[in-house]
């Protein structure tokens, strides 16, 4: 068991929360777009009629996520024109809305234009070394290798994210945001949803798929619930793009019961639904076990706090006023340092530079969740801690950039000196945050049975998927994930389908 799990009771008597609320973002993300106006099919595209006088579509997709909507768009583009995306919820975009860090890829043609060195191995092996050798290596460096690839599809459809950055476990900037350096899911989900509205995929909310339909051993379609109703739709091929489990706390506690108690960065539509079907039907789930707790979530608002704030120099502090442990380190030993200090939490503390090349600070600040100081001394006063302690912590910090010392926890990586003036602060503990298990698949993203046998006409893709991460996930690995894989799983379906 993770090292942070012997510390669960300090954040024990936390609310379990589902949602968001912090923000307030339901309106100001790409996912409302779609409410109550899915986009039609043309004719030709619309559904036929199936068996039990359901319909009958080549491609379903479960969940309207990265995954599932880039899904749907390379599917598409590859020659598959009969598509139907479900969503059970009144929106789109799933937790993709609420990504903040950006995506991690590699040889990708903005780092090239903007000089910085990497390469695929690189990236594939600090992401393993970062889920502990615990990740699925053949996953882990197809992700990578087509990582470059995804950024340049993406940038066809005119989501441009070029502005690099650090995430905690890279050695490397590859972790691609949108120009201005907001939260990548809020250009991301709306950049996808414009694709599928221009090639007229039809995608259908409020409709929740409950079961898979099975003949024999291969799956045919799925059974749903749209405003009470109950029918069946056939498919050709069912992608399964239903993301994670972080709002179903039931489910949660079933695999990891040291999580009760523990907010959620999740909304509320992230209930598991996808592993349940898959098991139904034959799918073996993987390190399920392997839930993610991310180190900087407002705990009132269950609002995560983009870890490229701390990879643009913010430290971590505790109740004294003191650093504690090397803020880029990976998600889980920060978490766990976190845990160790009085109260279980921390003071995310920057400056004004930080605060000014991270946008998603400017909407935490609008919604109250930055704490402000004209000085040092005057953040000291308004966080309660002693000001010549945050003082010292902070002076020895900046020698680390302006005298070249070692830094005493080791952080060699987004390191700045603050500059005299405003200073900002956030209030910090972990939360669920990302299901790291799921369903067993392939390159091929396949999913699989426990004897490693695809199961005929299952794909899966994004989230609801294990094995890629292994024990912990780097921050920026999940877009990574989704777009690889989403983008990967469409293509592969439509080759079958049109062969």
């Amino acid at each position: 068991m993770n090292s942070e799990n012997s510390a669960s009771s300090t954040v024990s008597r936390r609310r379990f929360v589902a949602g968001m609320g912090a923000l307030g973002v339901a309106g100001a993300v790409g996912g409302a777009s779609l409410v109550g106006c899915s986009p039609k099919a043309d004719d030709g595209k619309k559904g036929k009629k199936g068996g039990k006088g359901g319909e009958a579509f080549d491609i379903v997709i479960v969940g309207s996520g990265g995954a599932g909507l880039s899904a749907a768009i390379s599917a598409y583009d590859k020659g598959v024109k009969s598509i139907l995306v479900l969503e059970k919820m009144p929106m789109t975009g799933g937790n993709t809305n609420y990504s903040s860090s950006g995506m991690n890829a590699s040889e990708t043609m903005f780092q090239k234009e903007q000089g910085i060195e990497d390469s695929n191995s690189l990236f594939a092996e600090e992401t393993l070394t970062g889920g502990h050798d615990t990740g699925d290596s053949e996953l882990v460096k197809f992700m990578c290798d087509n990582s470059g690839p995804a950024i340049a599809w993406l940038n066809d459809l005119g989501i441009k994210l070029d502005s690099i950055t650090l995430t905690g476990g890279m050695s490397v900037k590859r972790c691609h945001r949108p120009t201005d350096g907001s939260a990548v899911g809020k250009t991301l989900v709306p950049g996808l949803l414009k694709a599928v509205e221009e090639r007229k995929i039809e995608v259908r909310i409020n409709c929740d798929a409950k079961e898979l339909i099975k003949d024999g051993d291969a799956v045919t379609g799925v059974k749903v619930e749209e405003k009470g109703k109950a029918y069946d739709i056939a498919a050709k091929a069912v992608i399964l793009a239903s993301g994670g489990l972080g709002a179903n706390i039931d489910m949660v506690t079933k695999y990891r019961p040291d999580l009760k108690g523990y907010v959620t960065t999740n909304q509320s539509g992230a209930t598991g639904d996808g592993y349940a079907m898959a098991e139904a039907a034959g799918a073996e789930l993987v390190q399920m076990d392997q839930i993610q707790i991310h180190p900087t979530v407002q705990q009132e608002h269950s609002q995560l706090i983009a870890e490229g704030i701390r990879g643009a120099g913010a430290i971590l502090v505790n109740s004294e006023g003191k650093r504690f442990f090397n803020e880029m380190s990976t998600r889980d030993k920060v978490s766990a340092a976190e845990l160790e200090q009085p109260g279980g939490f921390a003071w995310e503390v920057f400056d004004q530079q930080v605060y000014d090349k991270n946008k998603a600070v400017g909407n935490y600040d609008k919604a109250g969740l930055v704490v402000k100081g004209a000085s040092v001394a005057e953040l000291a006063e308004a966080i309660k801690v002693d000001a010549a302690t945050l003082k010292a912590t902070i002076d020895t910090y900046n020698a680390v950039t302006t005298d070249g010392k070692a830094d005493e926890f080791g952080r060699d990586k987004g390191l700045i000196a603050f500059a005299e003036g405003s200073m900002y602060a956030i209030k910090v503990a972990p939360g669920i945050h990302h299901e790291m298990g799921g369903i067993r698949i392939n390159v091929k993203n396949e999913a699989l049975t426990a004897s490693g046998a695809p199961i005929k006409g299952l794909y899966a893709a994004g989230e609801v998927t294990g094995g890629i991460h292994g024990n912990n996930r780097i921050g920026g690995n999940a877009i990574c994930d989704i777009e690889v894989f989403g983008k990967n799983v469409g293509e592969v379906v439509a080759a079958a389908l049109t062969k």
